[in-house]
């Protein structure tokens, strides 16, 4: 019998056929069975799985691996800052945590990865209304490959900043257990909601109770009041001077910002025109209103020290600033040891596009000003400087408050994974139970114990004068 609009339909047969890029309908929900069947391959006890084989690298090897293509005078300030503790050692080398990661056990879902999830890589930054989000923050290893990848280095980062603080080692594993707890229980949650509530779940302000993360809110709230007054008319103000013209230039303050040489400062500037067309085109009447005034380089965090770096100072009509960071996009650490996982490994893109794409696949919100440009030859992300960021020190939290800022960053975890990941596979996998949380916490221990190990490698090899290291 003809349908309503003139043709047959065979039973169990939509009107609208399938479009390419949605879901089939009706869904068959057998994700989360899937993932609870890959629990056969891969049991859940299986990630507390630590091999390292013979021909891992050592600690200065994989330091000076590291090093490769950065600016050689900037490699002792690197290695100076790696020496402070094993946890600024784990910031430093994401690179060989990958090595190692990929040779455990996987489950092959696969997640748009931070890349670098350690405790410090999350805090507060403002959003396009004035609000502090928080959030993951660092995105420069970003790459698609094993979920489990970033819950391990999360919760190993955890420990040591545990050990770090003075917490017992009681403490520390349970902040690695309750890191992987959070996730999977946050997973559950989101596996629970409709999708596009899931998306967008667990805001801010709610985010404390659904973590039971109280004895944090005092440490929360003193970052935030740091992070409201950490925008670019402060640091303009204390990093430029009057200029002839009537606007601003930067002033040298060694070695964190100096001023470049003409020919090196015109060819950032004229690096933003590129960056205009990688930006949406409701934000051009936005930068057409601020002229640029000058380009000074500034030396960035542990892992990207050695990185070309640059911060634009932007004036308005009324010499309000806007200061933009220039920071140059490195292949991701990650990128060698996916295929070693099981995961193919990406093709040609521009690495300061791989950057925002995958920042912008796993925040909620992200920096309306995100893009990227090529500079003599090397991609650069560019981005906001200081919007109103702020982050909690891991390492300087009193023992109460870990286990609570372990919860939050798994919870903030899960939601970031789940963007790119389904929630009920994943979920599906993780299950009710603690097995996984316990795995982990494991891992973590161990994991701790190697970095300990590695760092005391790189100190001893400094001390005996084989690696340059300068402190600051």
């Amino acid at each position: 019998m003809a349908g309503a609009g003139g043709r047959a339909a065979d039973a169990g047969e939509g009107r609208i056929p399938v479009v390419p890029g949605f879901a089939r309908w009706p869904t068959d929900g057998s994700a989360k069975a899937e993932g609870k069947a890959l629990r056969r391959g891969v049991p859940r006890s299986a990630h507390a799985v630590l091999d390292l084989d013979a021909g891992r690298p050592g600690a200065v090897r994989a330091v000076e691996e590291s090093g490769r293509g950065r600016i050689p005078e900037l490699a002792p300030l690197r290695v100076g800052r790696m020496t402070a503790s094993p946890f600024a050692f784990l910031r430093g080398t994401a690179g060989l945590m990958a090595y190692d990661l990929a040779r455990t056990p996987v489950t092959r879902i696969g997640a748009q990865l931070c890349g670098d999830a350690h405790a410090a890589n999350f805090g507060l930054y403002g959003d396009a209304r004035g609000g502090l989000v928080i959030d993951l923050n660092d995105f420069d290893e970003t790459a698609y490959g094993p979920w489990e990848w970033d819950v391990k280095r999360l919760a190993a980062s955890l420990v040591l900043a545990g050990r770090e603080a003075g917490a017992d080692e009681d403490v520390c594993r349970a902040a690695a257990h309750d890191a992987a707890g959070a996730y999977r229980r946050t997973m559950r949650l989101l596996a629970r909601l409709p999708v596009l509530d899931a998306w967008n779940a667990i805001a801010d302000e709610e985010l404390v109770s659904h973590t039971d993360a109280h004895d944090l809110l005092g440490t929360l709230e003193r970052v935030a009041a740091k992070a409201r007054a950490n925008t670019s008319g402060r640091f303009a103000a204390r990093s430029t001077e009057p200029a002839e013209d009537g606007g601003r230039r930067f002033t040298d303050a060694p070695p964190v910002l100096r001023r470049v040489p003409d020919a090196e400062a015109t060819a950032v500037a004229a690096s933003l025109a590129e960056y205009l067309t990688t930006l949406p085109e409701d934000r051009l009447p936005l930068l057409a209103r601020y002229a640029v005034q000058d380009v000074a380089f500034r030396v960035v965090g542990t892992g990207s020290v050695g990185t070309r770096s640059y911060v634009v100072l932007l004036l308005d009509h009324r010499g309000e600033p806007l200061v933009l960071q220039v920071k140059e996009a490195r292949p991701s650490a990650l990128l060698p040891h996916l295929a070693t996982a099981g995961f193919e490994t990406p093709g040609a893109m521009h690495e300061g596009r791989r950057v925002v794409l995958g920042q912008k696949r796993m925040q909620v919100v992200s920096d309306i000003l995100l893009g990227w440009t090529t500079v003599d030859g090397r991609p650069y992300q560019v981005r906001q400087f200081r919007n109103r960021k702020g982050s909690v020190d891991p390492t300087a939290l009193a023992a109460d408050q870990i286990d609570d800022y372990a919860r939050m960053t798994g919870a903030l975890l899960a939601r970031a994974h789940a963007h790119s990941a389904d929630p009920r596979r994943v979920a599906g996998y993780c299950g009710k139970s603690e097995e996984l949380d316990e795995a982990v916490a494991a891992f973590a221990v161990a994991y701790a114990d190697r970095t300990e190990a590695d760092h005391a490698e790189l100190v001893a090899a400094v001390r005996a004068g084989r690696v340059p290291a300068e402190i600051g």
